[in-house]
């Protein structure tokens, strides 16, 4: 395919794409396009291909019921879309961590010696980001899941379907009723963000963006 009407047809996708405020409840994705959002998401890059993430995905209306008190930023979503994703953060991914040690030894087939023998190196990446705190290691793990949720709500404007991030949230409130079903792990994980899918139910206003040239500098 020509490379303009690549570029065309992404635009086109881009300004599709708008947070959707309330969607349509009657619409429901298909199954093959949600599970396409879904990959996405999955196939996003994350910092030494360590995929701090998990995707939880809500379409139990009772859940969805003991969601709604501690979720301000979801009062229409959360209720009317057809699918609910909260996407969990890693948490404790320091650079010896046994999960990053298992990413990069089994998943990314590193032998352990090249692994061992890259260890000041992770250290000392970690050291220069400050990444020494159980909030900064959290923060850390949440940068990576914001870049599947931006693949996800690109991968799903692109086929027409509507999304919404959402971050007005009680955090607390939230982990607690993930860590009683069982969603968090062993203390794993901790709700990062979260985002709507569905279809809307009026169509958007034009984008306003600054201008080009107001954004970006060669230098």
């Amino acid at each position: 395919m020509d490379t303009t009407v690549r570029k065309l047809e992404m635009l086109d996708t881009f300004n599709y794409r708008h947070a959707t405020k309330e969607f349509d409840p009657e619409k429901k994705i298909p199954e093959d396009d949600f599970q396409f959002i879904l990959e996405a998401g999955r196939l996003s890059p994350s910092s030494g291909g360590n995929e701090p993430w998990r995707f939880v995905v809500v379409q139990s209306p009772e859940f969805r019921n003991e969601l709604a008190p501690h979720v301000s930023g979801a009062v229409r979503q959360l209720p009317t879309s057809s699918h609910f994703v909260l996407i969990l953060a890693r948490k404790g991914l320091t650079y010896d961590s046994p999960y990053l040690v298992e990413q990069q030894t089994q998943k990314m087939q590193m032998p352990l010696e090249v692994f061992n023998k890259m260890r000041p190196a992770y250290e000392q990446f970690y050291h220069d980001l400050h990444l020494d705190s159980e909030r900064a290691l959290v923060d850390w793990s949440s940068k990576s899941t914001y870049i599947a949720l931006g693949n996800m709500m690109t991968a799903a404007a692109h086929i027409g379907v509507d999304s919404c991030p959402i971050e007005g949230f009680e955090l607390d409130a939230v982990n607690d009723l993930l860590q009683k079903r069982g969603l968090l792990g062993d203390d794993e994980y901790s709700l990062s963000v979260m985002v709507a899918f569905g279809h809307r139910v009026r169509e958007a206003r034009p984008k306003k963006r600054l201008p080009m040239n107001e954004i970006v500098k060669f230098v």
